[in-house]
């Protein structure tokens, strides 16, 4: 089982970018898909996360990211909007079937 995301970069503050992550096997089904973040010196936390059609999101991206679930790709996304500098950090895919998948991560810096 393989996770892989893509979309991070460097943006400039309240700027957007879009993170995915893809599934191999596309067939394996996952409960619960979710997406974590780890800045430099500071624990991994978790973002946001999506079960069925259930979005939660930790209370410091409320109203500025979005998570979507393609269930015929078996793929998420997280819309980032209004990005801060606190936001800068590797941003990992997590999923839930038998067990817990993690993807390698994708770089997101917020600077000027």
């Amino acid at each position: 089982v393989q996770l892989w995301e893509s979309g991070g970069g460097l943006v400039q503050p309240g700027g957007s970018l879009r993170l995915s992550c893809a599934v191999s096997p596309r067939t394996l089904w996952f409960t619960t898909m979710a997406w974590y973040r780890q800045a430099p010196g500071k624990e991994r936390e978790w973002v946001a996360r999506i079960n069925d059609n259930d979005a939660r999101y930790t209370d410091s991206v409320k109203g500025r990211f979005t998570i979507s679930r393609d269930n015929d790709q078996n793929s998420i996304e997280l819309q980032m909007n209004n990005l801060k500098p606190e936001d800068t950090a590797v941003y990992y895919c997590h999923a839930l079937a038998d067990r817990f998948y993690w993807g390698q991560g994708t770089q997101v810096t917020v600077s000027v």
